[in-house]
């Protein structure tokens, strides 16, 4: 059998790992969520919350792939006490990462479309309103074309990059990506500070105001900030359990994924800097939804000196931080069909560039020629039904699979998975958080869980004088939740572990 790859530095294993972590997530919606529950306070829950969440999970999900050496295709069965159905989860975890690939890849494309934009001036020379640029950005979405040539641009730069493996393919290229990435965003944040009025930004970003806090709502403000902490990482999906296959034992996990918590922290931090003062300097609400990255900043690059310039390196940074999430989970893709079928990475990635241009297609479309078909009520589309499926289903349902596998008798065990999450040079996992890993983190997955479907349908049932509507959604959520307690709970199948 052919030697698993390794990463070839452990730089290169945390850059890698954090491209994957730092997304739209981090430079899309951090902002306009921090400008929505009132700034630095939301800033300090949400950072307590990503060490009491985020970073447990991700040290379960990197010891499970280290553990392992397989992606989540097949890690649970290598790891799983014989005749357990942890392996089953495998299958959800494959569809996780092609059904965020779904829509990810046309969002990628719109990063690299608008930075095309940007360097050749479309935002430039003119005055320009909210609704001129709503009214381009509209004209992008009608475009099946201009969408589609796009998305399959970032799938082929992504996947081109995986076929050259793992050291001179993804973290080569990865590492010189990433490293641009924090060198433009320290540049675009100093350049965003030092604007006239920008100040009054930086304290409301850096300056906690608890009671600005409760004139929102303290438990608006607290439930916005796990939720953020949760998902800003990544997991559930084994995105991040790949690279802990491909690491050496030389230094602890629990380290590690701290780092790459830090750094992803970091990248979210320095793209709150770069919007939310820059929106105070030309008197622009931070709370503008997802809306602020293609309408609102477009007007704000117009205003400023130099602005084409400005809004091009904005761009290519968004650009960097799109594709490093998708590199990172094409990788993992590509490593699926290596564990299962054995097949050559090169022929994985030939017959992955073409499943998943046409897999994303459905979200092309769905803003154009499939604009009629709303899956989740008036206002939803295509996209919408897919980001659910992943944001508000598997991530959290698989980061409590992951969680239980590694605490539970029933599964790996918390011995196991504390000791190969401690091998090598390094911090230590604390192992007086047993009780809080088995029992505490499940607890609050569910509730953002549940909260994440009663968020999304009760407004609805609310406006629609439809409360079965919600009760129906609820009971879905409820058969999910249940179908994981499976994985865990449901003791021993007929069948013996191949």
């Amino acid at each position: 059998m052919k030697e698993r790859e390794k990463f070839g530095s452990r730089l290169g294993f945390i850059l890698v790992s954090a491209g994957c972590a730092v997304g739209i997530g981090n430079v899309w919606k951090f902002p306009y969520m921090t400008g929505k529950y009132g700034g630095a306070a939301f800033i300090l829950i949400y950072l307590a919350f990503l060490v009491l969440m985020g970073w447990p999970i991700m040290v379960c999900e990197f010891s499970v792939g280290r553990g392992s050496q397989k992606s989540c295709a097949t890690s649970f069965r290598v790891l799983e006490p014989e005749g357990t159905r942890w392996h089953h989860y495998g299958w959800f975890g494959m569809a996780g990462n092609y059904l965020l690939m779904m829509f990810y890849t046309m969002v990628a494309g719109w990063m690299l479309y608008y930075c095309f934009r940007c360097a050749r001036g479309d935002f430039s020379n003119m005055v320009l309103d909210a609704r001129a640029v709503e009214a381009r950005f509209n004209e992008m979405l009608a475009s099946p074309g201009t969408l589609t040539l796009w998305m399959i641009l970032a799938v082929l730069l992504a996947f081109g990059i995986c076929a050259l493996g793992v050291q001179k393919g993804v973290e080569r290229i990865t590492k010189v990506m990433m490293i641009a990435l924090l060198a433009l965003i320290v540049v675009l944040a100093v350049h965003s500070v030092r604007l006239p009025g920008a100040m009054e930004g930086v304290k409301f970003y850096l300056v906690p105001d608890f009671q600005k806090m409760k004139e929102i709502g303290i438990g608006d403000v607290v439930f916005g900030a796990m939720s953020q902490a949760f998902f800003t990482l990544s997991l559930g999906i084994g995105a991040m359990a790949i690279f802990g296959s491909y690491l050496d034992k030389e230094r602890s996990l629990t380290g590690e994924a701290m780092n790459i918590a830090i750094l992803d922290t970091f990248v979210a931090l320095m793209a709150g800097l770069i919007i939310i003062p820059a929106c105070f300097a030309f008197g622009v609400e931070p709370d503008a939804g997802p809306s602020l990255i293609f309408i609102t900043l477009p007007q704000i690059f117009n205003q400023m000196p130099g602005g084409r310039i400005w809004g091009t390196l904005f761009f290519l940074f968004l650009s960097f931080a799109a594709l490093s999430t998708v590199i990172a989970v094409f990788e993992n893709i590509i490593s699926f069909a290596i564990d299962l079928f054995g097949v050559p990475r090169k022929k994985a990635v030939a017959v992955n560039i073409v499943l998943v241009i046409v897999l994303s297609m459905p979200a092309v479309l769905g803003f154009n020629v499939l604009s009629g078909i709303q899956p989740l009520g008036e206002g939803t589309g295509i996209m919408d039904l897919e980001d659910f499926l992943v944001s508000n289903n598997l991530l959290p349902l698989g980061s409590m699979v992951y969680l239980m596998f590694c605490t539970q008798k029933k599964g790996w065990g918390w011995e196991n998975f504390v000791r190969e999450a401690n091998a090598g040079a390094g911090m230590k996992f604390p192992v007086f958080v047993r009780g809080y890993m088995t029992y505490g983190i499940p607890l609050l997955v569910v509730i953002v869980y549940l909260k994440g479907y009663w968020d999304m349908f009760a407004p609805r049932a609310a406006a629609e004088n439809n409360p079965l509507l919600l009760a129906g959604w609820m009971l879905v959520a409820a058969a999910f939740l249940a179908l994981t307690g499976w994985f865990a709970f449901g003791g021993r199948n007929n069948k013996n572990k191949q």
